[in-house]
Order: C-alpha cells, then structure tokens, then sequence
C-alpha cells in the first residue's frame, strides 16, 4: 500500500507518540505488519530504526527466518463448516485469547516514552502473554504493576491475569541475578525464560554505526542492569553496549542454579534452542519448555531458520513436543506463518520486532498489530478447514521444498566429513 503523505498526520491523536509525532501515517490506514515497518522507517529516529532492525553482520539468518516460512505451502481443505473458529490456547498451562505472545524486547523508550509499560497494558487488554526483558526500559515490578492496574481499569474478568514470564540475560555478578529474579517472583512471573542464544552481544553493524549519544529516551541507563549507552572504539552499538555484563560461562549446569532460585510453581524455559541435540538434552534436563529461536538473527549470522530447526526436532527427536512444550520465535510476518508453526508443534508464537513497531503508537498499535496477524490466522484457519487449534498438524502443510535443508540426527556429526584437528598433518 501507499502510506499517506505526513501532513495528513494529526498530530494531537492518542496515537501519536511524542518521540517523532510529525512522520506518522495515520494507524487507520496500516493494513498489515508490512505497513508498520515501512511506517517504523519513516518516523523511528535513525538510532532507534538501526536498533530495532539490525541483526547480525549480513543478515542471512534474519531474512531466512521470514524467507522459508514462504517456501512451505499449505494444504487447504474445502466444504467444512467454518463458521466459527476460536485461536484461544494455553502457553506453559495458562490460558490465553491467541498463540501470539509478545517476546522479549529490549530498550522500548527508544521507540516510545512509556516502553514495555504500553506493550504490558496492549498484552492485557489483548487477552495474550509478554515477556518482559532482562534489558527492558522498566523494572519488572514496574511493568507488571501496570498491567494489574490495566486489569482493574478494563474490568474484562475473562482476561484478568495474562501470563508475565520473565527473560534472564545472567549477569556475570550472580547476585545480581539472584536479585533479578527474586523481584520477578515477587511480581508474580509464571516462567523465566533463560535466554542460551547469545553468550556475547551479535555484531549488529548497522546499530553500531550511529553514536549512542543519539539514542532516545535512555538517559537513565538499563533500570535492571545498570548499563548506560556510551560509545567506544568498536561503535555505538545498543545491543552490545548495554550487553557488557553478560556472563559467557552459562553451562547446562546453571539450570540448577537457577531451579534453586525459583519457587517450584515458577517455569523454566531455555530461549534460544537451535538444534535438536540441545532440545534433547534440554528435555533431559528437565525444564518445561524451549523456544526455538536465534535472537532474532540479532546472534550468530547463518544460523539456521527457526522453522527448520521446529522440522529437525520432528525428524530427529519428536519425543520432546510430548515431554515439554516448545515455543518458537523469528521472522513472523504473518497469520500464515503462525499457522505453519502452530501445525508444526509450536504452543505459542513470539513476535519481537514487530511489537515494537506497533509500540511506535503507543498501546493502540501493538494491539492493532497483534489484532491483525490474528485476524489472517483466522482467515487460514478457516480456508486450510480447522475451527480451533487442537486440530492443527503437519498433514496441513507441504514442506518438501525444504526437507533437503533439516539434518537427519541429533548427533553432532557430519554426515560424511569425518576430519577432525588432531587428523591433521603435523609439519616437522
């Protein structure tokens, strides 16, 4: 579509957002995410824009992730009585108006002054699950004290108490951490999601070309952490900048370091699984979800698609979508996209990027997006001839322009370049 010229703008709407009030087109005529995005580049200030889009060095793996969701087909059924169909699910046992969830995102009042406040408040009036980030503009206490308070205002019994899960980048100071996470049992979190994807900060080139010093609405630093934005030799990069308390020593042994920090009510959920050997051992270790996910493709470059990794758990390891569930996140465009992952094993669906685009108008916007990609579930739904998510499978989907690209075994192998270092020739 054509966005409207900016001075059709009021800029006096409830959905102007006072960091760029004068670019905005107009929320009404945004017809689907696509249109967000291409409204975040003309009123995202140029630091925010680079923060918010930029991934990993050649971006491979970003445009991957939303690229082999079109290369799966779907298998529509026809003469089935479609009248009414309902999204409603369960994520991690709770009950939620969609499979959307919001995933965690970093640094909202770079988009808009009240951050992840607004995206809590568009969450609970959505009826669908946030989780709020280590790197999150608010403290955890902060944002779930707005979302009870939206609960008393909207009066809506049926969606009093959306799921808040809590996303932990461990702190290389583990009392830090520990603190961290006693405040989001205290806020009353159903999950931590442990974030396994990103030891180090990506290189995210694009957000380190433009200074720091021309961030918005960071001038107060990480509320959690404690990191300011500041530039140094490397760059202005946000993501690494207010990443550099990281603890790169994470094992699999931490996951009982982190059992004996929470409540055993409190779900653990490892974020970032990109193969079927960590979903195994995930599974083994037992925590009570996954989320297939590469940061975004904000991480490591190349990484693979984060529905192929969702079809290599089902060649090489299905026995884990019935020991835990599995989320999955990166590069959701559309209600077509959810619908391929939801037949494929996925409970939930994690949309990032995009929350913040909508952010860019405030709650309205983030509601508005969400509304929309629930909306084009809905219409798949109806044409592939299901009513309700429980009748969701693979049968629904043709994935065979794909196939060659999922690995056969959970073992680290290749299937037939066997060298090794210690093969090598040594040279006298």
């Amino acid at each position: 579509m054509t966005i409207p010229p900016t001075t059709t703008v009021k800029t006096t709407s409830p959905t102007t957002n006072p960091h760029h009030p004068s670019s905005q087109p107009p929320l009404h005529t945004l017809l689907s995410t696509h249109d967000f995005l291409s409204a975040a580049a003309l009123s995202f200030s140029p630091k925010t824009h680079a923060f918010v889009t930029s991934a990993a060095t050649d971006c491979h793996t970003h445009r991957s992730n939303s690229h082999t969701y079109s290369l799966i087909t779907l298998r529509p059924r026809i003469l089935r009585d479609v009248s009414r169909v309902s999204i409603s699910t369960r994520i991690l046992g709770h009950p939620v108006s969609s499979p959307i969830f919001a995933a965690a995102t970093s640094l909202g009042t770079t988009v808009h002054p009240e951050g992840e406040k607004e995206i809590g408040r568009a969450c609970k009036r959505l009826g669908v699950g946030m989780t709020i980030s280590t790197s999150a503009s608010f403290s955890v206490k902060d944002i779930a004290g707005v979302v009870r308070d939206c609960e008393t205002e909207g009066g809506d019994e049926e969606k009093e108490g959306i799921p808040l899960w809590f996303q932990l980048y461990v702190d290389k100071d583990r009392s830090k951490s520990e603190k961290l996470l006693q405040h989001a049992v205290e806020a009353g979190v159903k999950a931590v999601f442990l974030t396994v994807d990103a030891p180090v900060p990506g290189k995210r080139e694009a957000d380190e070309r433009i200074s720091a010093k021309e961030a918005v609405g960071l001038s107060s630093g990480v509320p959690m952490t404690g990191e300011k934005a500041a530039n140094d030799k490397s760059g202005g990069g946000l993501g690494r900048i207010t990443g550099k308390f990281l603890d790169a020593s994470v094992s699999w042994g931490d996951i009982a370091w982190l059992r004996g920090c929470l409540p055993e009510r409190v779900k653990i959920v490892l974020k970032g699984v990109q193969t079927a050997a960590d979903a195994v051992r995930a599974m083994e270790a037992g925590v009570e979800g996954i989320v297939v996910s590469n940061h975004g493709g904000r991480s490591l470059d190349t990484a693979p698609a984060t529905i192929l990794v969702l079809l290599e758990l089902h060649k090489c390891c299905p026995q884990v979508f019935n020991q835990m569930e599995v989320l999955i996140d990166g590069g959701v465009m559309r209600g077509t996209d959810v619908f391929k992952a939801l037949c494929l094993g996925a409970s939930g669906v994690g949309i990032g990027r995009g929350i913040l685009y909508g952010l860019g108008y405030g709650e309205e916007g983030v509601r508005r997006y969400v509304e929309i990609m629930n909306e084009e579930l809905e219409a798949t739904m109806k044409m592939c001839g299901i009513t309700s998510l429980d009748q969701v499978h693979p049968g629904l989907l043709n994935t065979r322009a794909v196939d060659h690209l999922v690995p056969e075994t959970v073992e680290e192998e290749h299937p037939y370049a066997k060298w090794r270092p210690s093969m090598r020739k040594k040279v006298v």
